[in-house]
Formats: C-alpha cells, sequence, structure tokens
C-alpha cells in the first residue's frame, strides 16, 4: 500500500500511478471515509477536484472531509472490483454502500458424494462434491422450496440411514424410497436426484419433458405402475408450478435487478426468470446508507450477492448500468465459465421486465420505511422514559454496555455492545481480551475496557470515534466506580453512566448511594436489561471460543510426534 507521507492530498493526487487499483479516502481522524476502484487511478481520484466533477452530495463530502489518500495496485479491473469489496466489507467506511451482511442466507445443499443424497438447508458453503442452490432471500422461502421438493420427489430424509432394521414412516407414505433397506437401485435414486437439479435451478419445462420420457418409456415397457407414479409426479409438477406467473412467451432464463437509493433507505429488487416464469422475487437492503447512490448499489450487489450464486443466468437486466459494468461482466463470465452481459433495456419486453421488479420495489421500500419510521418512534417513547428515569439530560440515542466473562480468573475478556435507537447495532459490537490481570477481577478488568475503548476513541481509532450517549456497565457499584473514574481520567466525564446489578435488577448511577429501583415492567428497565443480557451472550460466545481453542492446544500438546516433547 503507498502511503506518500508527509505529502498533501493534491500532491499525491498528481503522483498516482495510471494503472489499476483501489483508492482510499481518509479524513483528519485517520477513519477511511471512502473505498474505491479504478482501471486508471490518477484519472479517477483526479475526477473528485477537478473544476469539472459532478457535485454529487457525496462528491461534495469527499472534497470536504479527505485529508489523505492511500491506494493498492492490482494487476487487473478485476482484482481491484474484488478487493474494493473486501476492504468496503472490513472497513464499512461512511460512504460506500453496502448489501446487508449475508451471512446467515440458507442455501439448499445437495451432497452428490453420497449415493442416495439428501436435500438439507445449510448456511455456508464448502468446498466439497455438494451442489449448492441459493443463496435464498430468508428461512421461509427456503423452507417452501424444500416443501415443494419433497412433494415432488421421494428423497430420503434422514442423516444416517445405515444400518436401519426397518423403512421409517416416510416410505409407507410415498415419501421416501427407502435406499436404507435396498428397495431402491443408486442408479434409479441418482436419476431422481438429477430431476431434483432440474427443479431447484427453475429448469420447470426441461423436467416436465424428461418426465414425459420417462413416462411413455415406462408404458411401452408395459411398466404400468411406474408410468401411474410419473403420471402423478407430472400433475403435481403442474399444480405447484401453476401459481408462477408467466410473464413472457419467450423462454429466457435471465435475472433482473431493480435497485432504488434515498436518505432514508437504500434497497434491491431481483426477480428470477426461469423458463418465462417468475421463480424468484427477492428483496434484499443495503447498510452504510450515507449519500449511497443507485450506481454504486447496483455493483455492491452483483459484487455481493452473485459471489456466493449457485447458479448464474447469461444476462442481467439492470435499472441502470453501473460505472464498473466492464469489470463485472469479466467476473460474472469467470464464476459461469461462460459469458454473462448486463443489460439496461429501454423498450420492449424486457423493459416491461425491469418495470415490474421496478414496482415490487416500490412497494417494499414503502412498507420497509412505513415499518422502520414505527420502529424509531417506539424506541424514542422508550429512551425518552429512560432519560426521564434516570435523569438524562438527551435522549441516549447511542448506548454502549460493558461485560467481563472468565473462568475462575483465566481467559479474561471484555464484550461492548451497542444500541442505537433502542435497536442492536452489531456491526458496532467489539470485543476485547484482558492483559496483565492476574485472577478474578472484574474492577479491575471493567477499568481496563473502559480505558482501552475510550483511549482509542481519543486517538481517532477507525470504529471507536462515536461516542455514546450512555454508557452502561454489567455490575453494581464497584464496576460503576472503576468505570467512572477512568471516563474521567480521560476527559469523558461528561458522557452517562450507570450499572445493572444482575440479582435485584439494581440500577446504579454516579453520586447516589441507593440504587434506583424500576418496576420490573418499565420499558425503560426492559431496554437496560436487554442491551446487559446481549453483552452478556456476547461476551460469553467469546470466552467459549477462545477456551475450546485453548483446549484443543492442550490436547494436541499431549499428542507424541505433535505437541512438544
Amino acid at each position: 500500500m503507498e502511503r506518500g507521507e508527509g505529502m498533501e492530498l493534491a500532491e499525491k493526487v498528481k503522483q498516482l500511478p495510471t494503472s489499476s487499483g483501489v483508492y482510499i479516502f481518509k479524513d483528519t481522524a485517520g477513519e477511511i471515509i471512502y473505498v474505491g476502484k479504478a482501471k486508471n487511478l490518477r484519472s479517477r481520484v483526479r475526477s473528485y477536484f477537478g473544476e469539472a466533477a459532478a457535485q454529487s452530495p457525496k462528491v461534495d463530502a469527499i472534497q470536504r472531509l479527505a485529508v489523505d489518500l492511500e491506494y493498492i495496485l492490482t494487476a487487473t479491473e478485476v482484482e481491484a472490483l474484488l478487493l474494493e469489496g473486501q476492504l468496503i466489507k472490513k472497513h464499512r467506511p461512511r460512504y460506500n454502500v453496502l448489501l446487508k451482511d449475508d451471512k446467515d442466507y440458507p442455501y439448499i445443499k445437495l451432497n452428490l458424494a453420497s449415493d442416495y443424497p439428501r436435500l438439507e438447508v445449510v448456511r455456508k458453503l464448502s468446498r466439497d462434491k455438494a451442489r449448492y442452490f441459493g443463496p435464498y432471500p430468508n428461512s421461509g422461502v427456503v423452507n417452501d422450496t424444500l416443501k415443494l421438493a419433497k412433494k415432488l420427489f421421494p428423497l430420503r430424509t434422514c442423516s444416517d440411514f445405515r444400518g436401519k432394521s426397518r423403512p421409517c414412516l416416510n416410505f409407507h407414505i410415498r415419501r421416501c424410497l427407502a435406499p436404507c433397506q435396498g428397495k431402491v437401485s443408486a442408479e434409479d435414486y441418482r436419476s431422481m436426484v438429477d430431476q431434483v437439479i432440474l427443479f431447484l435451478e427453475g429448469r420447470h419445462q426441461e423436467l416436465e419433458a424428461n418426465l414425459h420420457a420417462q413416462m411413455s418409456e415406462a408404458a411401452d415397457n408395459l411398466n404400468f405402475e411406474k408410468a401411474a407414479e410419473l403420471r402423478n409426479q407430472l400433475a403435481a409438477l403442474a399444480k405447484l408450478t401453476a401459481p408462477q406467473r408467466i410473464v413472457t412467451n419467450q423462454r429466457w432464463n435471465l435475472d433482473v435487478l431493480a435497485v432504488d437509493a434515498g436518505a432514508e433507505l437504500a434497497a434491491a429488487q431481483l426477480l428470477k426468470v426461469r423458463g418465462g416464469k417468475v421463480l424468484g422475487n427477492e428483496y434484499h437492503g443495503f447498510e452504510q446508507l450515507e449519500l449511497a447512490d443507485a450506481g454504486e448499489a447496483i455493483s455492491a450487489f452483483i459484487r455481493d450477492y452473485y459471489a456466493e450464486a449457485s447458479l448464474l443466468p447469461r444476462e442481467i437486466l439492470v435499472s441502470l448500468l453501473p460505472e464498473d459494468t466492464e469489470a463485472l461482466e469479466e467476473w460474472l463470465s469467470s464464476l459461469r465459465q461462460g459469458p454473462v452481459s448486463l443489460r439496461a433495456p429501454q423498450r420492449g419486453e424486457k423493459r416491461l421486465l425491469l418495470d415490474m421488479a421496478r414496482a415490487n420495489l416500490a412497494s417494499h421500500m414503502e412498507a420497509d420505511l412505513r415499518e422502520q419510521r414505527e420502529s424509531r418512534e417506539q424506541g424514542k417513547a422508550v429512551l425518552e422514559q429512560l432519560a426521564g428515569a434516570l435523569g438524562l439530560d438527551r435522549l441516549p440515542f447511542r448506548m454502549e454496555c460493558y461485560d467481563i466473562s472468565h473462568f475462575q480468573g483465566s481467559q479474561t475478556v471484555a464484550s461492548m455492545v451497542v444500541f442505537e435507537h433502542g435497536r442492536p447495532a452489531r456491526g458496532d459490537y467489539r470485543r476485547f481480551k484482558i492483559r496483565d490481570i492476574v485472577g478474578p477481577d472484574d474492577f479491575a478488568s471493567m477499568a481496563q475496557v473502559i480505558r482501552r475503548r475510550f483511549e482509542a476513541a481519543r486517538e481517532g481509532r477507525e470504529g471507536f470515534n462515536r461516542l455514546p450517549g450512555l454508557v452502561v456497565v454489567d455490575g453494581g457499584k464497584g464496576q460503576l466506580s472503576a468505570a467512572l473514574e477512568q471516563l474521567e481520567a480521560l476527559g469523558y466525564g461528561d458522557i452517562n453512566i450507570v450499572s445493572l446489578a444482575k440479582r435485584e435488577e439494581e440500577v446504579f448511577v454516579p453520586g447516589k448511594s441507593n440504587p434506583l429501583l424500576l418496576d420490573r415492567d418499565d420499558p425503560a428497565l426492559k431496554l437496560l436489561q436487554q442491551i446487559r443480557d446481549e453483552a452478556h451472550r456476547f461476551a460469553i460466545s467469546y470466552h467459549r471460543r477462545l477456551r475450546a481453542k485453548e483446549t484443543l492446544v492442550s490436547e494436541l500438546e499431549g499428542i507424541p510426534g505433535v505437541g512438544t516433547a
């Protein structure tokens, strides 16, 4: 990474190379405010500062706030595209847009390494011989898809089918072929698996033709029982797929992506058209919305969503072609191992598909905005009650809570969780390993974590710049005193702070010898309990992970030839 230490920003811009890479703007605190990519770094970054620069709100903000510039060279524009995505996910810059965290998106897995594979829902992709279908937008959609698949195809559902003495109930109700009892050959089962793949890929016409051919073959061979089963399967397929809207007489296989970015919300609508029918209609939100624009949002969606997609279409219709269309097409084509094109149709049937996606997006965004506003109003009401109960001079829109976890004084850790407008802001959570404290000392541990967090704020370190309106510490008077002493020593004595003791749910406030006893049904107390319990959960999960790692290391050390001699 090049830094150009000691040089003014304008001079750094002049000395940028003309090759591809990623550029990083920083503010006076050293915090990354924007990450971008370019085929020509010098030309791209100059566009932010030239006289002819488009005066968009984002460009205005970068011009006002950027005081430093770094860059990373890449061999190609596609490498720059991927590196940009990694850096945005890692640093979450203020003026970049980011598809909401997709770590929990479900997939359907079909393990083709097994002679008799089954369908299962997973949350992570593995590099194995399995086929993955998805990602699906939520568990409801993936479960509905599984139900349809299981109605059509009697795959086994058990996790371990070997060694069973008799077939399960599913066999008797014709929902399983009982491979555990050898009642189906591996060849016939594999034929059914191939049909499942066609179904999950949305290739329904191909599946229908496949079943028709098998039915005719069975009838020609006088296997009327098999022919009747296939006839019933065809009827079920027709019934299940009938509700899918036919949007074109063309048997197109394509995705349709509409994106809108406003002051309060940025979102995307993705229609999956297979064989001329809409088989998927997904709504996705974005994070990091400050001054978001639709072009960058489309690019971010394509980069983040299709990186983990199991099946890529040859064509993706978009509401706006992003600046990096060429790089995106090259990258998508490499993933698909075949050509992929982005198109923004202006007329014809494909434009009508895009209009349908836009209409769905507008409807979902309207409902989303209404729900967000209602949630904010409810959160504000609770914060007003909390401020009144604690005697705060302002509403604590940002709350931070700290908890300590250890096992008999070993592997002591601390958690910091953040609530904004009364809701968890998980992207701001932090974990700390407590250093140089021997034995179980909750007071010293609390003092250390508060000191480290607010020293980081004073130094302007990334991720710690925003200050809370209220600090909550888990514990009683001792923990409160330890934390308050550190805040005052670092010049943050004006930040409101309380502690919440578990046993009686007593709230301790600085300067008062007796705790506040709020009603058990008081929404203010419930909010304090919610953030305290979340901090406890977060600390415990980190502590357990460290202990598991320590146990594994200890076990390895005891293995001859692996551990220490």
